[in-house]
Formats: structure tokens, sequence, C-alpha cells
């Protein structure tokens, strides 16, 4: 059986400043950072070798409200969910042993314990909370990510169950609309 390569914390581990990790990065929001954990959790319980988009998405969707909110009108909503709870055991078996790469888009050099996509997909998060210039990446910079690269797992995921990822991204992408007279968002008569 094979080690994981998914970084851990060990209480025996040197004193001195821990080696940077996106858990740590000042670069996400308290919710990214409880993502990627939760992705790290998951990718260890379902015996993967890397954090793939996959996990990135589920955790999204358990760990981070808003982007949650950018699928809730899926009607497909729940057969996502439930692909993605099963994979351990059904849908995912067949990514065991693989590494997530796509080809289609430049390979970067994964950080430890992400596949070169979902690091890529991390790399695509910073760059989009740096363009907005209003603080750390948060959820839906990362969903945006994920869903860029049209071969990766969560990708693959949403397409299986029967929802449109560009469309996803396009909400992602949609400019807030400003807020109603009693703060919140204004009533459209779509």
């Amino acid at each position: 059986m094979c080690t994981p390569v998914i970084p851990r914390q060990s209480a025996r581990e040197p004193s001195g400043p821990p080696p940077v990790s996106p858990d740590d990065d000042v670069r996400l929001s308290a919710e990214l950072t409880a993502v990627v954990s939760g992705a790290r959790r998951r990718a260890l319980r379902d015996g993967d070798r890397q954090i793939d988009t996959a996990h990135l998405l589920h955790s999204l969707l358990d760990a981070d409200a808003e982007a949650y909110a950018v699928l809730e009108a899926e009607p497909q909503l729940p057969r996502l969910l439930g692909y993605l709870v099963q994979r351990s055991i059904g849908y995912g078996l067949r990514w065991q042993g693989t590494v997530e790469d796509s080809g289609a888009v430049p390979v970067v050099t994964a950080a430890e314990g992400f596949s070169p996509l979902a690091a890529g997909a991390m790399d695509h998060a910073w760059a989009r909370a740096e363009r907005r210039a209003d603080g750390p990446a948060r959820g839906t910079d990362l969903l945006a990510a994920i869903l860029v690269d049209p071969g990766s797992r969560a990708v693959e995921v949403l397409t299986r169950a029967g929802i449109d990822a560009r469309a996803v991204l396009a909400r992602v992408d949609e400019p807030s609309e400003p807020e109603g007279l009693w703060g919140g968002p204004p009533r459209s008569s779509r």
C-alpha cells in the first residue's frame, strides 16, 4: 500500500517556521482555508494520493456558502452531491492511483499534495483575487478556477450530473446586483 503524498502535520515535527502551504496562505480567505483542509481530508479518506479538482468542488459545496449558492439553483444539485459523496465507493474509483492532468492547460509545478490541475486552480483563484484587489481568494474564485479546464475532474462530475459547467462559470462571473432599498438584492421581474 502506498503512503499518501498529501502533507500532514505531526506533533513530532521539528520546531521552527512551518513550510508554506495553501492551508496557511494569507492569500486565502478563512472559508477557502477550510475548503483546502476539507479537500485534504477527503483525499486521504478516499485513498487518493493527491487533492484533485473534484475534492475541491466537494469541499467548496460543504464549506463555502457563496460557492454553494452559485449551484443551489441547479435542479441536478442532489445528483451532483450524490456523485461526490459516493466517490470512494463508486464513480471516482477509476481515478484512484492516477494523476489529474487533462493536458488542456500548460502544466504547472504542482504544489505538494495537489494534482497539477488543482494546483493550477489554486494559482488561478489567487490571480482572480489579485485582479479584484479586495482581499484574499474566496470560494467563488476557486469555483471559477476549477471550472476553467473542461478536462478537470470537477467538470467531469458536473457534466455527469447534468450540470453545464460553462453556465455555472458564467454565473460566478456575473457582476453582483446592486443592493435594493432594504439592503438585500433588488426584486426583479425576471
